[in-house]
């Protein structure tokens, strides 16, 4: 857990949560969410329209945590949406957004905002999900979350794609994704008979 600075009401940060699916990132943006609420401080989540798996207007974990959130088409939206007296602002599925997410979140904490970002730091081949990294470069706090390998139980942060598609971006989950270690992890798909 991050370390507020001397004086949070005049210095923003951002926090970066980041890992493979399955990895607990919605679980430990919505612990973080609920515990600045706690300390009554005024929190907006938001997340991207594309992501409508189990909720439209919830942050959903695939635990089946959930919290209300407002639901923007692109990261510069959020700017126009938050609040005079908000002091939190959480976002989620970040790499479902393009790369005005680093400017936006950037500027947020530049106005003594806490951002808080969680997403996939890799695609489906196991490559950079921009605009991730980029964010994680900027940020203050960065914390990597591990699944379990559903092949052999070791830590996994890699996220294989079940499903056929040539897509970089496909919304899914159980069905169509499992969390996977380095070893066991296929970059170019799921093949017959695994």
């Amino acid at each position: 857990m991050p370390t507020p600075p001397p004086d949070p009401a005049h210095s923003g940060w951002i926090e970066v949560i980041t890992g493979s699916m399955f990895s607990g990132k919605s679980e430990e943006l919505i612990r973080r969410v609920r515990r600045a609420q706690i300390a009554r401080q005024k929190v907006q989540l938001f997340k991207p329209r594309v992501d409508a798996r189990y909720s439209t207007g919830e942050i959903v974990s695939h635990s089946e945590m959930k919290m209300p959130s407002q639901v923007v088409e692109g990261a510069r939206e959020i700017l126009g949406r938050v609040d005079p007296e908000t002091q939190v602002v959480a976002i989620d599925e970040g790499q479902f957004f393009d790369m005005s997410l680093v400017e936006v979140a950037d500027a947020l904490a530049s106005r003594g905002l806490r951002v808080i970002v969680a997403g996939l730091d890799q695609d489906y081949r196991g490559r950079a999900f921009e605009p991730m990294p980029q964010l994680m470069a900027v940020a203050e706090y960065v914390d990597k979350t591990l699944a379990v390998c559903m092949r052999c139980g070791a830590p996994a942060n890699r996220s294989q794609r079940l499903v056929a598609a040539e897509d970089r971006v496909v919304v899914g989950g159980a069905g169509e994704y499992e969390a996977r270690c380095r070893r066991c992890f296929r970059p170019d798909g799921v093949r017959s008979g695994e």
